[in-house]
């Protein structure tokens, strides 16, 4: 056993010198991520910044992005310097979206007093934050790295959302818990997703890389609690609202309402009780 022991290390050295592709270090891209969420939204840290301190940090996650980008230099299209410009100069239009999708929260839901609050306190804002960054990354065809950001946000909130998705503005998930995304996902603006809920593929086969395998959902849709929407030919009308625990695999018209039916039975539970002796 301690032979093996001492073994091990080489073994290990041996296993990574085999690893085919370099990969940014998970935990400097969660700092990353916090630290631009932090720099966007500064009272999640501290309640007042001077100039001189949002700059110097723009310029520390700068310094960051790039250095995450370096192992990748082999798979990217452009050099890191051109990416991180390119990833910055989207900032702020990034910045006015991610305020749309806060005031979409403290629209919608009834228990949100404040833009303040949604940013500080709700999983699905923070997932759709780190999602939104990670997309120009993708679309700037940056491997890996925009994976390990949005699997960073779904450790956190349980929001699973594809960096590849497309996603218009004013965006909605409540609660968030379970939700998943897929790659190719089209959802329009002002749609609102509650937990649990499931835009898949109809089936998973290597051979659909690259193809059409989720939903798209239009403008003004509401989706409840843990219904499944699957397959790319799926298309959900804009202006419909999709009840909870809702199985699709085929797509819907606008304006329409789409709920399971089942039946809830409600009995006095002190006659059952009288019928089982006070045992249930």
């Amino acid at each position: 056993m301690k032979n093996n022991l001492k073994k091990f290390p080489e073994y290990l050295y041996a296993i990574n010198q085999g690893y085919c592709t370099e990969v940014p270090a998970t935990v400097q891209t969660q700092q990353f991520v916090d630290g631009i969420i932090n720099f966007l939204f500064p009272f999640r840290v501290k309640g007042k910044f001077t100039i001189k301190e949002i700059k110097k940090k723009m310029e520390e996650l700068v310094d960051n992005l790039e250095n995450l980008l370096v192992p990748l230099v082999p798979y990217l299209k452009e050099s890191p310097a051109m990416i991180c410009s390119k990833f910055f100069e989207m900032l702020p239009v990034n910045y006015r979206t991610l305020l749309d999708d806060a005031n979409a929260f403290t629209k919608f839901d009834p228990a949100s007093e404040s833009v303040e609050e949604v940013i500080l306190c709700y999983p699905g804002f923070f997932s759709i934050a780190v999602y939104r960054l990670a997309h120009v990354l993708y679309n700037l065809r940056v491997p890996i790295l925009p994976r390990v950001m949005t699997e960073y946000a779904h450790s956190i909130t349980g929001v699973d959302i594809h960096p590849g998705a497309q996603i218009g503005k004013c965006f909605f998930i409540d609660h968030g818990t379970g939700t998943v995304i897929g790659e190719t996902t089209l959802i329009g603006d002002n749609v609102k997703i509650y937990q649990g809920v499931t835009l898949g593929a109809l089936f998973v086969e290597k051979k659909m890389a690259k193809k059409k395998r989720h939903p798209t959902i239009e403008d003004n849709v509401i989706i409840y609690a843990r219904s499944t929407i699957l397959g790319g030919e799926t298309v959900i009308g804009h202006d419909t609202v999709i009840g909870g625990n809702v199985w699709l695999t085929e797509s819907v018209p606008p304006n329409s309402l789409v709920y399971q039916k089942h039946t809830a039975i409600v009995r006095n539970s002190k006659n059952i009780q009288d019928q089982t002796n006070g045992v249930i």
